[in-house]
Parts: C-alpha cells; structure tokens; sequence
C-alpha cells in the first residue's frame, strides 16, 4: 500500500532541499528551497523515532560522507544511500549501517548503460540483491523518460519503458525514481510516469518529485493502486515546506491498510 517516504537530502555536508534540475557544477546555478540548520542524524532520528524505514539518504556531490554516515550511525540499518555507490565503496556503506544502497551514475559510463558494472555492484553485495535499490532518476524528452545521471544534468540512453524495467528488476529490491523535471519545484507530481510506474514494475517503488500535500498522497495511491510509494521533501514543515506537516504524513502513514 502507498506510503509516505522521507528524505535525507545532503549538499556541502548539510541537509538542503533543491530545485533538481539546477545542480549544475557552476554554483550561480543552484536553486535552494531549504538550507536546514540542524545536522543529518536530527532527521534519522525523527524518521526512527516514528518508524519510516526506507527513507533515502542522497549525497548531492562532494563533503557529504561525513553528514551521511552520522545519520546511519544515528539509524542502523533503517537508511537507504545513494550518490557516489560504486562496485568498490557498496560494501562499505551496508559496513557503515545503510540498510541499502542505491546506484545511478556508476551505471552509466560516458551516459551509456553497463550491465557489466551492474554485475560488479551485485557481485560486491555478494549477490544480495535486497542490498541493491536502483535508482532511475529521469527528465522527460520527446513525450518519453530518459534516465539521467551525474545530478541529474546528463540524459543517458536507457528509456525508462517496461522493456527497461523488467531487465532491471531482478537485480535490485526496488527501484528510486525521482522526476528530476518535477523535484523541488512543488506543483504536482508527473501522474503520467506514476501510471506507467504501477504498469510495468513488480517491485517496490518510490517516486519523488512534486509531491506536495496529502492529495498528492492519496493520488499517487489511487493512480498506482496503492503500489508506489512518494516522497514529499521542499513542502514538508520540517524543510520550511507549508504545503504539509511531517505529523500529518506519519498519521496518513498510520491509517493505511497493512498489504
């Protein structure tokens, strides 16, 4: 049943919500929703605390290990990490206390699928494949989702189709999409990708970009048949959001039916 996913932003070292399409490496282009001033673990421990297991911890570039192992340690085994996995470093972070890890750009040299590179990270996990969440993060092109890398500024050559998904899916637990187009910017989700999501994929799902409110919430539900889970990061109160209360995504949380 769809679920309410928090999220552990990290940019610099410090938990920030940003607009997902303007992390360029020119650092005039970064467009901030939120700078929080209080450290990583803080929110580890508040999604601990009210049993949100699952939520993703992203290192947004360089300066962020420190900040994103302070919340494993804060949550063993309760945070999922991405930004910067690869075949040599996945091991080390389930070590670290990630529940699992999540891979994009490592996949995808010079923006070009590597099964090979998958094999290596899985190979890594000792074959674990529930240590192993993928995330396809996407931008639309040509009324169709492209995976994109490197912070979301590169398009790869994986569509996001369920030929794409079904070749993915028995190598990972689940699947992180964020709609690179929608994050940060507050005004809806992409229903049209959370349809096709609920068609093709067998796995778990968690979609990010938009979110805004419990609306939303129950959207998502209703578009996908309770099978994708949404993130909601720049609305929440906890990210100086006024489109909901974390309290009240806990307690929407509460009232859903056990699958």
């Amino acid at each position: 049943m769809t679920k309410f996913r928090p999220c552990i932003d990290l940019h610099s070292g410090q938990v920030k919500q940003i607009v997902g399409g303007t992390l360029t490496t020119a650092s005039e282009d970064l467009k901030t929703n939120y700078v929080s001033k209080l450290p990583a673990e803080h929110f580890a421990k508040l999604y601990k605390d009210n049993g949100l297991e699952g939520a993703h911890v992203i290192m947004l570039g360089p300066a962020n290990e420190d900040a994103a192992k302070a919340a494993l340690t804060e949550w063993r085994g309760g945070l999922q990490v991405g930004g910067g996995i690869t075949d040599q470093n996945a091991a080390q972070w389930i070590k670290w206390g990630a529940q699992r890890v999540i891979i994009t750009s490592f996949l995808f040299p010079e923006g070009a699928f590597s099964q090979a590179r998958l094999d290596n990270v899985l190979a890594a996990l000792g074959g674990h494949k529930e240590k192993l969440v993928i995330d396809l993060s996407c931008r639309k092109k040509d009324n169709t989702w492209y995976v994109a890398m490197n912070k979301w500024q590169t398009i790869t050559d994986m569509e996001i189709n369920e030929a794409s998904i079904k070749s993915l899916e028995p190598y990972c637990s689940e699947f992180l999409i964020h709609a690179a187009d929608n994050e940060g910017l507050q005004r809806g989700i992409d229903e049209q990708l959370v349809k096709k999501l609920a068609q093709w994929c067998s796995i778990p799902v968690t979609y990010a970009g938009g979110g805004r409110n419990i609306d939303d919430l129950e959207l998502v539900k209703s578009l996908s048949a309770g099978r994708i889970d949404l993130t909601i990061g720049s609305a929440l109160d906890v990210f100086g959001g006024s489109g909901v209360t974390f309290d009240a995504c806990v307690e929407w949380n509460r009232k859903q039916p056990e699958p």
